[in-house]
């Protein structure tokens, strides 16, 4: 098959902006948590990238895309077998472009899950945990809606992973947070972000990197290409304006934290829906999927369960909502077969499909997530012991801690000029006494 140039450059380049995301999604999660917690929230995202990327090689991509039944794919495609040098899946770009594509989104999937279990897993378990889930529930779930599985078949649609990725990701976490139980102190500690500059830098990488996301999944450089990328635009943007709306409303102020989380509410909602909708509606999507997101996060508070980065707040009901949007506002013509929302003379059918996706595959990736959790808690130990978490994470899985101010630790200005006041008088007495503090940074998510 003639290779496309064109649309093989654009394919690299989104391959290359969706691996972006999950080191932009380490900022945006590293930011979120507390300091003594900071470097392993980011390791639990980068350790994705390597496990996913080498069971994708190995076995990822044949139970996903190769020719198989209606719940998993087969086996001929066995480490990238008979791919090399190929152009037979996707028309006019090679099949180990599109194979790295999907890779890309593996382990992104996988890393969003991690947000849910901050301050608390241990790093070793968390690893295990990644092959296992990514084997027993993401590469079939790929297969059920693009590879040809049950859901493709009843017509399910789902552009670029409102219901693989997020809603899939959501119910994970879910999960995890359950088996692993709440934070030491959740619900009487202070838990702020420790670094809102972090968290804002993340949220960009994250918006950056979703233009290859949701306009690479058309697969060519084209004009639905171009819509989904859009799309993507501006229904960040309202969903950012829909929870600033939301936190002024309830709480007096816009925060920062609102804005990123908005942002990223946003991005979850119009993945499914990006290259099926008219851009005005990506508006009312946008705003509706951030105000959502915005209440939505307060439902681990209500239920008693420690999402510690609001993965199921976001993810979850983001994924949910922007799946089920297309059984009401699907109308674009650009892609062929496409069927119609409910508002567009589409009927209830296509509505009942979207709302059977997300069910069926919450359903599945929480219960497997929470079979692999329980049997990992069991055998490896899952959670780190309570004088480690009190001790702080970093310190006791890496031996590392994100901020080394040295001996010396003020707590604000004066406290600095105290101390060094102190040191040069010590030390002109021969004293030789350093003077020592602690601390004592209040952190934390929403």
């Amino acid at each position: 098959m003639k290779i496309d140039s064109g649309s093989t450059a654009w394919m690299l380049a989104s391959t290359a902006l969706v691996l972006l995301m999950t080191p932009g999604l380490a900022f945006f999660y590293g930011g979120m948590t507390r300091t003594k917690s900071v470097l392993n929230m980011m390791m639990m995202s980068w350790v994705a990238i390597i496990t996913v990327t080498i069971a994708w090689v190995l076995y990822g991509d044949s139970l996903s895309f190769a020719p198989g039944n209606g719940f998993i794919g087969g086996f001929s495609y066995l480490g990238e077998h008979g791919l090399v040098g190929s152009a037979s899946r996707v028309a006019g770009i090679p099949d180990l472009v599109f194979s790295a594509f999907q890779l890309t989104f593996a382990v992104i999937t996988v890393a969003l899950i991690s947000g849910a279990v901050a301050d608390r897993t241990k790093f070793g378990s968390w690893a295990v945990f990644t092959v296992l889930w990514a084997t027993l529930v993401y590469f079939p779930v790929a297969h059920w809606v693009w590879g040809g599985g049950w859901l493709s078949s009843l017509g399910i649609e789902d552009f670029a992973g409102g219901t693989v990725v997020h809603v899939n990701a959501g119910s994970a976490g879910l999960a995890l947070a359950i088996v692993l139980g709440k934070r030491r102190g959740w619900g009487r500690d202070p838990m702020r972000p420790h670094n809102l500059p972090l968290v804002l830098l993340g949220a960009g990488l994250l918006w950056f990197g979703w233009f290859g996301f949701n306009a690479g999944s058309e697969l060519a450089a084209d004009g639905t290409a171009a819509l989904a990328f859009m799309n993507t635009q501006v229904a960040t943007a309202a969903a950012a304006g829909g929870w600033l709306l939301v936190e002024r409303y309830r709480d007096g102020r816009p925060t920062t934290l609102g804005l990123a989380s908005g942002a990223v509410a946003g991005l979850v909602a119009i993945t499914p829906a990006c290259a099926f909708i008219a851009p005005w509606a990506a508006i009312v999507l946008g705003l509706l999927a951030g105000m959502v997101c915005c209440y939505a996060i307060g439902i681990k508070h209500r239920l008693g369960f420690d999402d510690s980065l609001d993965v199921v707040g976001v993810h979850l009901v983001g994924g949910a909502f922007g799946a089920l949007s297309l059984g009401f506002l699907a109308a674009y013509p650009l892609l062929a077969g496409q069927r119609k929302g409910l508002f567009y003379g589409g009927g209830i059918t296509q509505l009942g499909v979207q709302a059977l996706g997300p069910v069926a595959v919450g359903l599945y990736s929480f219960t497997v997530a929470w079979i692999l959790a329980k049997v990992i808690d069991k055998t490896m130990g899952f959670r780190i012991p309570e004088e480690d978490e009190a001790t702080g994470i970093d310190i006791t899985q890496h031996a590392e801690t994100a901020y080394e101010f040295g001996s010396i630790h003020p707590v604000h200005a004066a406290s600095t000029i105290v101390a060094g006041i102190a040191s040069a008088s010590t030390t002109l007495n021969g004293a030789g006494k350093e003077g020592a503090g602690t601390d004592k940074q209040a952190t934390g998510t929403h």
